[in-house]
């Protein structure tokens, strides 16, 4: 029975929608983990949420005009995350605007969808997520975040590190906080938005959050712990993927219970240090000029 179920999986894998998904999880292991480490150290949990519900509104809109929903879910996420950046000078101020604009955009969306009259069926797909229906502009989005999330952290790193541990150095430190946070945002918004075909709203954590749970278990630096999340997602997206192939399960669910297990089982490891993650990744700014 393993040997056939192992044959079958050789068999899926040379399925274009298939092949598609896979590649699709690849390059979001590459971007998205770097995105969940910046949720992390920016503390705003709430903007996930906030992006799914602007996603749906997006979405709803790409229905009613005939645009490409995605492309819509897109680029009202990346208008939202670039809106509420002026409000993000603290945690509690940015959470606040994210409960706002999660409560405006689903109320938006669900009037949206009511006053047209269109099925609102497709809209809604998208909290399951429909990983094997990725097309080319899916994985041309992924692909972009793919090299534009760690190429930005990479070279503005020093200024990145600054930021995640303390907004106040930082702005002391001539790093520009205010354009420095509304990119981050809009990445962040962008992200949220990419991943959702793939696992759907409500496990797009599987994608970014997770990963970096664990990886700022392990890592000492911000260097550390950024390749750390990378590793762990490719990892996890692989493995959740194959064995979802295997067992004939939903990959979105198994994704998200993979790396589940992963940040359960590193928390078992003994802690090595006592201090904030964020202090060693700025302690070691210094050498990366």
């Amino acid at each position: 029975m393993s040997t056939l179920a192992t044959a079958d999986v050789g068999t899926l894998l040379q399925l274009v929608p298939v092949q598609r998904a896979g590649l699709a999880l690849l390059l979001a292991a590459v971007g998205l983990p770097v995105i969940g480490v910046i949720i992390v150290g920016l503390d705003i949990m709430p903007v996930r949420f906030a992006m799914m519900h602007v996603a749906l509104f997006g979405i709803a809109v790409g229905l009613i005009t005939g645009l490409d929903p995605m492309l819509c879910a897109l680029v009202a996420c990346a208008l939202a995350g670039a809106g509420v950046a002026p409000l993000a000078r603290t945690p509690d101020g940015l959470s606040g605007a994210m409960g706002l604009l999660m409560s405006l955009a689903i109320a938006g969306a669900l009037l949206l969808l009511a006053v047209s009259g269109v099925n609102a069926s497709g809209a809604f797909a998208l909290l399951w997520g429909s990983i094997l229906s990725v097309g080319t502009p899916d994985l041309a989005v992924l692909g972009v975040l793919a090299v534009v999330v760690p190429a930005l952290f990479w070279w503005r790193r020093r200024d990145v590190g600054l930021l995640l541990y303390d907004r106040e150095l930082a702005e002391c430190s001539g790093v520009p906080v205010r354009a420095l946070t509304a990119a981050l945002l809009v990445l962040v918004a962008v992200a949220v938005a990419g991943a959702i075909k793939l696992t759907g709203a409500l496990l797009v954590d599987a994608l970014t959050l997770l990963p970096a749970l664990a990886a700022r278990r392990l890592g000492s630096s911000l260097k550390s712990i950024t390749l750390w999340a990378i590793g762990i997602g490719v990892a996890v997206n692989l493995t959740g993927f194959l064995l979802a192939l295997w067992l004939d399960w939903p990959p979105g669910p198994v994704l998200v219970l993979t790396a589940g297990a992963v940040v359960l089982a590193v928390h078992l490891i003994s802690e090595r240090r006592t201090t904030s993650w964020r202090a060693p990744a700025s302690a070691s700014l210094p050498s990366s000029h």
